[in-house]
């Protein structure tokens, strides 16, 4: 199975461009699941309500995504993208699946980010794990992908209870500001849980208030065992992809003793 990030560096409301952009970098390589940053198409540094709401789509019948499962479509393949999505008067920092078929997933994030929370709901979808085909394996059909959004990173049950629910990929659309930690934490992520993590965040800085944000790069991709698959600089517009082997994913043995996930002890987890 061929999984892949695209890493942007989007420009503050300028939708069709962001589009157009992070389209031409998925469509110079072939992948058959992609990772987006979070908030790919409008851009992350909002200053008014204003904005959010003129910036804010629908899901899934705004133009964003359904841009995105054109795109599926036309390369028979699944995206996860960052958006801002408008609901019932809500607006929330969400990342789609979409593919071939459509809208199969719309996660709302539930860890938010300093200044988020002046312009998001915090999320209240459960983490999703979906099953997508996979076309080139012989020895699998289907892949389970879970989804988190940036800051989730830094809050270990959010990778876990992806993973218990079956996940073997995690998608972590980003817009990371703080140098150094979601490379380590996303590795630490991936090993603890026995998982694949594909990390797709963007470059570039965003000065629209007095606070100027410089976005990290150094996307990546890392195997269960914590190795670096593919990772970029943190200065580059770029689509990275690899093959993995998803059956990997199910094997949670760490010593011939030892299950990452049967010999947990939830009895102890709590006070």
């Amino acid at each position: 199975m061929r999984v892949g990030y695209v890493q942007t560096e989007p420009r503050f409301g300028e939708v069709e461009s962001n589009l157009r952009r992070a389209e031409t970098l998925m469509s110079e390589k072939e992948a058959d699941l992609w990772v987006l940053p979070e908030l790919f198409a409008s851009g992350y540094q909002f200053i008014s309500h204003t904005e959010v709401e003129e910036l804010a789509e629908s899901v899934p019948d705004g133009p964003t995504t359904q841009r995105l499962i054109t795109v599926a479509q036309k390369q028979n393949c699944h995206i996860i993208a960052g958006i801002a999505e408008k609901k019932g008067g809500c607006v929330y920092n969400a990342a789609v699946l979409v593919g071939p078929a459509g809208l199969r997933a719309c996660y709302r994030k539930i860890h938010l980010f300093a200044k988020e929370k002046q312009w998001f709901i915090p999320g209240n979808t459960p983490f999703p794990v979906v099953s997508i085909p996979i076309t080139d394996s012989a020895e699998k059909s289907v892949v389970k992908v879970g989804i988190m959004i940036c800051f989730d990173h830094l809050f270990p049950e959010a990778a876990r209870t992806l993973a218990i629910h079956g996940a073997e990929i995690i998608a972590h659309p980003a817009n990371l500001v703080i140098p150094g930690y979601a490379r380590l934490t996303m590795r630490v992520r991936a090993m603890e849980n026995g998982v694949f993590t594909i990390t797709a965040n963007r470059i570039g800085t965003e000065a629209r208030t007095e606070k100027t944000l410089c976005f990290t790069g150094e996307s990546q991709i890392v195997s269960p065992r914590g190795e670096v698959l593919a990772c970029s600089a943190n200065d580059i517009e770029e689509s990275q992809v690899v093959e993995i082997d998803p059956v990997l994913a199910q094997d949670k043995t760490l010593t011939p003793e030892n299950d990452l996930l049967a010999d947990r002890r939830p009895e102890f987890y709590h006070h």
